[in-house]
């Protein structure tokens, strides 16, 4: 059985844009992932979607995976971007698009 270390480095090795959250893309479950995929829509990005909720072992999992204590992450490239907030500034500022460029 893989470690949830191994399964969320999987999922990063093959995905280029991940965001974990609770919920789906199409159904988020609360107001900062809902407003982390409206973000990476209105940019056309595809992305894969983690939902948390679904697994206990993720959610606790990518908290320390990143060193990151909340819920939305966003990954590019298997880098952590951060969460809803960081992801509004960066988009604001037009770095967001240039790290999905990248």
């Amino acid at each position: 059985m893989s470690t949830v270390k191994e399964r969320i480095e999987k999922i990063l090795n093959d995905n280029k844009v991940v965001l974990f959250m609770k919920g789906t893309q199409n159904f988020p479950m609360c107001g900062f992932s809902s407003r982390a995929c409206a973000i990476l829509q209105d940019l056309g990005v595809s992305f894969h979607d983690v939902n948390v909720l679904e697994d206990e072992e993720i959610r606790n999992g990518i908290k320390e995976f990143g060193n990151w204590p909340t819920i939305p992450q966003l990954y590019i490239n298997k880098e952590l971007i951060g969460g809803s907030d960081i992801m509004m500034e960066m988009y604001q500022s037009g770095e967001l698009q240039d790290s999905l460029k990248a």
